[in-house]
């Protein structure tokens, strides 16, 4: 049961809320006040609902956004989530999250709220790509404190942010936001030693940069032409399991892959039980910052692949989106079979970065002897 009252205050009780007395699902009396009746009633509806439901948390014993937050990044670190991860949530808490909704109480947040902080974010100056990463912070921060019992509802799970069109770059394009046909042959060309077959794997598997550094042996099957994707190496020198669960798949290879990795194999530093493909000279796991430094920004200056202040033009990641366009090119790939090789974790990621690449045909043929030749000609 539960019944609302007017309640002056004041000097001269000239002031008046409206209060709203219920009782919980422990039947324990609580008390809610409110500046105007319409919003009592409104408050009223959803609590009764939540206390019928066994999932109504009171505002008095509500904790806040804070709180919970640095509650969740604690059980991040129990379940041994990856330390990247953690530092990113931490992040998103501090530098984000505190000045705008930390203080709120969980009971307090709504979607409108949530739409009003994003709103805070991007008048912040805050990027699309921060404010969604933000978001599914919360979101996955949200699901947790749901699952213990420290708030009704998930508010931020409906919650969608759009396209700023001032912040959309358009379609990626060679020669832009990858390198050419041409450039990329030049990079094969140019590289040497251990690098060659790195730049190879790279440009004609569309692996990620952490696969690659994290790539066994034991993960190669040459006579068959396939890397079994199964682990990658984090940008603090750890193995763990791709970003996603779409992460782990299978990638065909080219006779020039295949060739080049039965050559490199026989001169590859052992790197003992971690059997990499592409380790350091001493057989461990190399760097981001090493592979940048000493190959990939030497190498685009060797290519003549730099801008007109002499900084190189590509950042490594712009390979993956080379093998992309050749996928789809040459080898007619459908979408599906794109997402998987490429190891997104939905069809819509595919479609937002690659969609406008792709043709009539839809058949997958295997012969990826294409790439190669198309590649090696220019």
């Amino acid at each position: 049961m539960a019944s609302i009252r007017k309640r002056r205050f004041g000097p001269n009780k000239e002031h008046e809320k409206w209060v709203v007395d219920y009782y919980d699902q422990h039947g324990k009396r609580r008390l809610k006040t409110f500046p105007n009746k319409k919003a009592a009633e409104a408050w009223k509806v959803t609590a009764l609902h939540e206390v019928q439901q066994g999932t109504h948390t009171p505002a008095s014993v509500s904790r806040t956004v804070q709180d919970v937050w640095r509650l969740w990044l604690s059980d991040c670190e129990t379940n041994g989530l990856e330390f990247g991860t953690i530092r990113q949530r931490r992040q998103h808490l501090q530098h984000h999250v505190l000045p705008f909704i930390g203080r709120h109480r969980l009971s307090m947040l709504t979607m409108p709220l949530v739409y009003e902080f994003d709103s805070k974010l991007r008048d912040g100056g805050r990027s699309l790509t921060m404010r969604r990463k933000v978001l599914v912070s919360l979101k996955t921060m949200l699901t947790f404190a749901q699952g213990r019992g420290l708030v009704a509802q998930n508010v931020a799970k409906g919650v969608r942010i759009r396209d700023d069109s001032r912040e959309v770059a358009g379609p990626l394009r060679a020669g832009v936001d990858f390198p050419t046909q041409a450039e990329l042959n030049r990079l094969i060309e140019k590289s040497e030693g251990r690098w060659r077959p790195f730049i190879i794997t790279a440009i004609f598997t569309g692996m990620r940069l952490g696969e690659l550094r994290g790539l066994r042996w034991t993960d190669v099957d040459l006579d068959t032409g396939l890397i079994h994707v199964r682990q990658r190496a984090s940008q603090w020198m750890e193995i763990g399991p791709p970003k996603s669960k779409a992460g782990k798949r299978d990638i065909p290879l080219a006779p020039i892959v295949v060739n080049t990795l039965r050559q490199w194999r026989v001169s590859c530093p052992n790197g003992g039980n971690l059997d990499l493909v592409f380790p350091n000279t001493v057989g461990h796991i190399d760097s981001v910052q090493g592979i940048h430094a000493r190959f990939w920004v030497p190498l685009q200056i060797k290519c003549g692949l730099t801008t007109d202040s002499g900084e190189p033009r590509y950042n490594f990641h712009m390979l993956r989106h080379a093998a992309a366009s050749l996928f789809i090119k040459y080898l007619c790939w459908s979408p599906k079979r794109l997402q998987v090789v490429m190891g997104h974790a939905s069809i819509t990621q595919t479609f937002d970065r690659y969609g406008h690449l792709f043709d009539s045909a839809e058949s997958d043929r295997a012969d990826t002897e294409k790439i190669e030749r198309a590649v090696r000609a220019s």
